[in-house]
């Protein structure tokens, strides 16, 4: 059986290519910028070089939706959770702004946007949400994720984008499995 937390992750991934294709998200990205995203990636091994590159993208795109997820796949695969948690707070910010809703993602209601739908920028809300919720989950704070979690039901009772997983994946936390 696959590992949900996996399947999450995987899932994610490929809606986030789907989204930085969008011209809401993707588009309009200096291509200075672009290219130290593309130098970033490619060196990815050699952290100094890797990061020299995001930091060149941010100074360039610092509030762009593909520099920030960028970054926070950087600091995401190399375990640096706290970083990443760092740049996905920042993307929660813009996401909210984005798309005109409150600040604390706690007063945010279904009414709010169409979370439901398949739209570029209710879905980056989402899938930032989403984030912020496993990032906190993974750094032991349990009762800040589920809330985030719970949050994302409510936003999106059909759980179009899997938040129950990581649900599930909490309630399992520390039972063995068959």
């Amino acid at each position: 059986m696959a590992d949900p937390a996996q399947q999450a992750m995987d899932e994610a991934a490929g809606i986030e290519a789907a989204l930085l294709s969008d011209a809401l998200l993707g588009g309009g990205l200096p291509p200075a910028a672009a290219d130290a995203l593309a130098r970033a990636g490619a060196c990815y091994a050699d952290d100094e070089l890797a990061e020299r590159h995001l930091v060149v993208a941010n100074r360039l795109a610092p509030d762009h939706a593909a520099v920030l997820i960028g970054r926070y796949r950087y600091y995401f695969y190399k375990n640096r959770l706290h970083d990443a948690l760092s740049v996905a707070c920042r993307c929660l910010i813009k996401a909210a702004r984005d798309n005109r809703l409150d600040a604390d993602w706690r007063r945010v209601r279904a009414a709010d946007a169409a979370f439901g739908s398949y739209d570029a920028l209710p879905r980056f809300y989402m899938f930032t949400l989403k984030a912020y919720a496993y990032l906190q989950l993974r750094l032991g704070d349990t009762g800040e994720g589920s809330d985030a979690v719970l949050k994302l039901l409510e936003l999106d009772p059909a759980d179009r984008i899997n938040a129950g997983l990581l649900l599930d994946v909490l309630h399992r936390a520390g039972r063995d499995d068959d």
